[in-house]
C-alpha cells in the first residue's frame, strides 16, 4: 500500500483542508478479554476485592439480554468481611483434580457473587445465568481481576447462611489470579480434562475448525 494512502483518500473524499477525525481504540479487545478469562482456582490474597468492585461487575447485568426480558436474576455480594469463609466451606473447586484439594492453602478466593433466580429454575433462567456470569467475568478481567464459575456447592447451606430470599443457581469467585493458565488446542476426539504440570494449569480447547458442522 502506498505511503499516506488513507490520508490521501480522506482528502479526495472530504477536501484537502477538511478537519481530520482521529479515532483511537480504547480498552481491551474482546479477543484479549476472552483469552485472559480463564477459570482461576488460586488467588493472591494480598489484593482484596471490595464490595464496590463487585457492584461494578454486577452492574453489567443492566445491559444484558434476558429471555422474555424478565430479568429474574438477583445477586448477593460477599467479601472477606461479609462471609467469604461461609462460602468457602460450602463449595468445591477443581473437581477434575481432587488429589490437589484446590484451592491450595493461602490462595482461597475472598470475594464471591451468588447468582440467584426469583423464579423456579428453568432452561430460560439458565440461559440468562450463562450470559450473566460470562459477562461478569469479562468485566472482572477488564478490571484486572479473574474469576471462576462454581456450580458444585451446597445450595441449602448457602441459602441459609446468607438468608437468601431466592434460589441460588451459581457462585462466581472473584480475585486476582496467582496461577499460570494456558490453553492447549486439541482435536474434538481428544481428552478434554484440564491438568497441571510443573505448576502450570493446562486447559484443552477444541480447535475452531473442529467446531464447525460441515
Amino acid at each position: 500500500m502506498a505511503d499516506n494512502y488513507l490520508e490521501n483518500r480522506y482528502e479526495e473524499t472530504h477536501g484537502k483542508h477538511a478537519q481530520k477525525v482521529i479515532v483511537k481504540r480504547v480498552g481491551q479487545s474482546l479477543d484479549s478479554l476472552l483469552k485472559k478469562n480463564r477459570s482461576c482456582r488460586g488467588y493472591d490474597k494480598r489484593q482484596a476485592v471490595s464490595e464496590e468492585t463487585l457492584e461494578k461487575i454486577v452492574a453489567v447485568n443492566a445491559l444484558l439480554p434476558s429471555a422474555r426480558n424478565q430479568q429474574l436474576l438477583r445477586f448477593k455480594l460477599v467479601t472477606a468481611e461479609t462471609g467469604a469463609e461461609k462460602v468457602l466451606q460450602n463449595v468445591k473447586m477443581g473437581g477434575a483434580l481432587p488429589q490437589l484439594h484446590l484451592p491450595l492453602p493461602g490462595t482461597e478466593p475472598q470475594a464471591f457473587i451468588i447468582v440467584c433466580s426469583m423464579a423456579e429454575p428453568n432452561p430460560m433462567v439458565y440461559v440468562d445465568a450463562g450470559i450473566s456470569v460470562q459477562s461478569m467475568l469479562l468485566k472482572a478481567v477488564d478490571l484486572g481481576l479473574n474469576g471462576l464459575i462454581i456450580a458444585a456447592f451446597n445450595k441449602q447451606e448457602i441459602r441459609e447462611a446468607f438468608a437468601l430470599p431466592h434460589e441460588p443457581l451459581l457462585i462466581v469467585a472473584i480475585g486476582k489470579s496467582c496461577e499460570t493458565i494456558t490453553c492447549v488446542p486439541i482435536e474434538a476426539s481428544e481428552n478434554h480434562a484440564y491438568y497441571r504440570k510443573d505448576g502450570v494449569h493446562y486447559v484443552p480447547k477444541v480447535k475452531p475448525s473442529e467446531l464447525l458442522i460441515r
